[in-house]
Parts: structure tokens; sequence; C-alpha cells
């Protein structure tokens, strides 16, 4: 077999394999005699039909068939002898395929780049820890206690915090619109789910009231039709329902796992779920740090394949978040999941290259140290240990967890690491990032 390897670019190669005449039409020859042995032909015994009439019949799918195998396992055999690893399948171009003469052919495909990771001691990072104070305790508390609110029909006039029920008809320049009417919609007062002045002009009102009201669609409204448009809205509401939040009591701990200890334990079972809360959050900030800094001082060609392997994946993921039949997000375009993939794939193949560099390798007690940290946000700590390091999928989900912290370490190690302490808040506040990149966390690398 003879091979020739030509460089195309970075990352593309285009090697030319020659099959030996001899080979291929050998194993036709081979082939089409162990099909004589079944083909079954008017006028003929099975088994007995001359192989000049199988040769005329069925010689030119098997010789279709054959090159194609070989192909296929010439070109798995040179990569070995050339130590080449693609990126993804190769195109293959015929050259020469007439029978009798040696096959030649091209294979073009795309290789993993090069990398050597560069500007690790310029990385200009702030690690940032978190403290929890009483007074955000008292605010999350307040939360869980609204969260778990029950609702009580009252007779009262509408205040901002109570739900209510209404019938509304809108209308613009005197004509109804596709989406401004509604029955027995449900509204809490002061959520800000409708338009800025809906919510406003109900407080006040009682059940039975109708009353009009004048107001304006947002410059930015979803719907183009409607955007900054004056509006004006029938309502009539129906029913007033106030909260009555839940006692702290024993009933009211025990929803949240606490079955011993009263008020303290459960305060202080808050308080530990959320400095693990605030610590995640800023663990993925750091991260962020990291790749966007990373990324800017490391450039370099990416295969394509790579970037549309992730593509599908993230189309999947899309399904997943929303409810979509996966066959319909994979007819969304590429171009909406491009410059994240894009990212991904950078972003781990220089996590690779630190690994390989570094030559980090997870070990059994770093694997059960990051389950069992996992895990005590569960109520049965020890059911999850046991999925996670007796399930292999769920293992090497793991690892790769481990190593992406492993990674951080290592940059950190060489990285220039300011320290800063924030509160709670602004621990668990959102990057001022786009919207789908702050939606990567921590699945950045995998």
């Amino acid at each position: 077999m003879q091979v020739s390897v030509e460089t195309t670019s970075a990352i593309e190669r285009k090697m030319t394999i020659g099959i030996p005449a001899d080979r291929v039409e050998g194993e036709v020859e081979k082939r089409l005699k162990e099909a004589a042995k079944n083909v079954r032909m008017n006028g003929f015994r099975p088994g007995k039909v001359p192989m000049h009439v199988v040769r005329q019949r069925y010689g030119a799918s098997v010789r279709q068939e054959v090159v194609g195998e070989l192909m296929r396992d010439a070109y798995i055999e040179a990569l070995g002898k050339e130590n080449l690893q693609p990126a993804g399948y190769p195109r293959f171009e015929p050259k020469s395929m007439e029978a009798g003469k040696d096959v030649e052919f091209e294979a073009i495909f795309e290789v993993y780049p090069e990398i050597e990771v560069k500007g690790l001691d310029e990385l200009e990072l702030t690690r940032r820890t978190a403290t929890v104070e009483d007074a955000d305790l008292e605010n999350m508390i307040e939360q869980l206690r609204k969260q778990a609110a029950e609702f009580e029909e009252v007779s009262d006039a509408a205040a901002e915090g109570d739900r209510v029920t209404v019938d509304y008809k809108g209308t613009l320049d005197g004509e109804a619109f596709e989406g401004g009417s509604a029955e027995d919609a449900q509204i809490e007062l002061g959520s800000g789910r409708m338009i800025p002045g809906f919510e406003d002009g109900i407080v006040g009102m009682k059940a039975g009231e109708t009353k009009t009201i004048d107001v304006t669609f947002p410059e930015d409204y979803h719907a183009e039709n409607l955007a900054g448009k004056a509006a004006r809205f029938e309502i009539t509401l129906k029913k007033v329902e106030r909260p009555s939040l839940p006692e702290l009591n024993e009933e009211f701990f025990r929803k949240f796992g606490v079955e011993e200890g009263g008020e303290d334990a459960f305060r202080a079972e808050v308080r530990k779920n959320m400095e693990r809360e605030a610590k995640g959050a800023l663990n993925s900030k750091l991260k962020q740090q990291i790749i966007d800094q990373l990324l800017a001082k490391n450039e370099f060609e990416i295969p394509s394949a790579l970037v549309d392997q992730e593509i599908e994946v993230q189309k999947k993921d899309a399904a997943a978040r929303f409810g979509m039949p996966e066959d319909s997000a994979l007819q969304l375009p590429n171009e909406l999941f491009k410059d994240q993939a894009e990212r991904r794939v950078r972003t781990g193949l220089l996590f690779a290259e630190i690994i390989k560099s570094e030559e980090l390798k997870v070990s059994d007690d770093q694997l059960k140290a990051k389950v069992e940290e996992l895990a005590e946000g569960y109520q049965d700590p020890e059911q999850v240990v046991e999925y996670y390091m007796n399930t292999p999928e769920a293992r090497q989900q793991l690892e790769t967890v481990v190593l992406e912290d492993m990674v951080v370490e290592a940059i950190l190690s060489k990285a220039k690491v300011s320290e800063e302490t924030v509160g709670y808040e602004a621990a668990i506040k959102p990057d001022e990032r786009p919207a789908q990149e702050a939606e990567e966390g921590e699945k950045e690398a995998e």
C-alpha cells in the first residue's frame, strides 16, 4: 500500500492512498466464489451457476462493496502508519477505480491542532469568597416562607402582593388585538409579569369592580406589532386572594428536610445551603474569568468537524431545556449555535492540553471527595455517592468535573491572583455577559 500525505492547512491533511490491484481483485474473486454457492438462477441448479455468469451479474456491485471496505481499512491503516489523529470523518475522493488496475484515492480530513498554551503567567484573576450575613439569612427565610404561602380569599381592596383573578379585554385604537384578552387570569400584583402600569391599575380595586386603564407597551416588547403602542384595557376583578405566610414551626422545617433541632437547626441548614450556592456561583465566575482570558491569549484554528459535533450537542440540549421535540431542534440553523460551539471547542482543547502537559490524573479519593461535596444538598447523600461511584457514565461525568477543577487550580498556581470578599447577593448575581454564554456555566469544557 502506497501512502503520501500533504499538509493543506494547519489542521487539514490530504492523504493519497494506493491499493494494489491484486489485493482488490483477489478479494472480489473470493467474494464472488462465496456468492456463487448460494446464487439461484433459472436454468441452473443451486450452486451450479457458471462463474462467468455470476461475475457478469454481480461483479460490479461486489467490486464496489470491496473497494469501499478496502478504502476504509486502508485509511485506518495509513493513519497508524503516519501517526495522525483525525478530528472527525474523512472525505474520500476517488482518483483511479478502473477494474484490473491499482485503486488510488484521496482522503481529506482534519487533525487536532498542535497547541502550546500561552500566557498562563499573564492571567490576572480575582478569586472571591462570599460571606452570608444575618440579614441575608433573614431575607432567604422570608423568601422561603413566601414560596410556601397559602392564599386566602379576602373582600379587601387588592394590594401589592395579593393574587387576583381577572378578566381583561385590550384594544388598540378601539380595535381588539391578538393576545389582548383573557378570562380568569391569575396575576400576583407586584410580580412585574404584566406590562408596566397594568398591575398598578388593579391595586385598590375590589372583587366585582370593572375599570378601564391606559397603558403603553415597552419599546422592546417581544411582539413588534405592539412595541411602543398605547393600549386600553377593560379589567374586571373577580377575586382577591391574600398570602398567609407559614409559621416557623416543625411542620415548616420538615418541608426542607430538617427533622430535628428546631429553628436553630433550620437556620443552620439554610445558611449552609446559601454558602454552598454562593461558593458554586463564585467558582463558576472564576472559571469564566480564566476561560475569557485564556481564549484571548490563545488563538488557533479548530476543526470544523468538532464544531459541528458540538452544535449537534447544543441543539439536543436546547430541545431538552425548552421541551422541544429533538427532531425539531435539529432543524434549527447552525448559525444560532456556532459562536458558542466554537468557544466550547477551543476551551476543551486548551483544557485537554493543560491536562496533558501537567499530567493531571483523577484519584478515587478525589472522586469520592467531590461526589460527597455534591451530595450535601440531597436528602439521601449516601445514595447519591453510591450512584456516582458505581455507575460508569455518571462516574465519567464526575471525573470530567474533577479534572476541570484540577485544571483551574493548575492555572491559578501560575496566574496573578488577587483575593476579594463579597456579600451573598453579589456572589449569586449573574455576570453581565451575553445570555447564551452565561448559560454555559460548568458545561464550558465538557
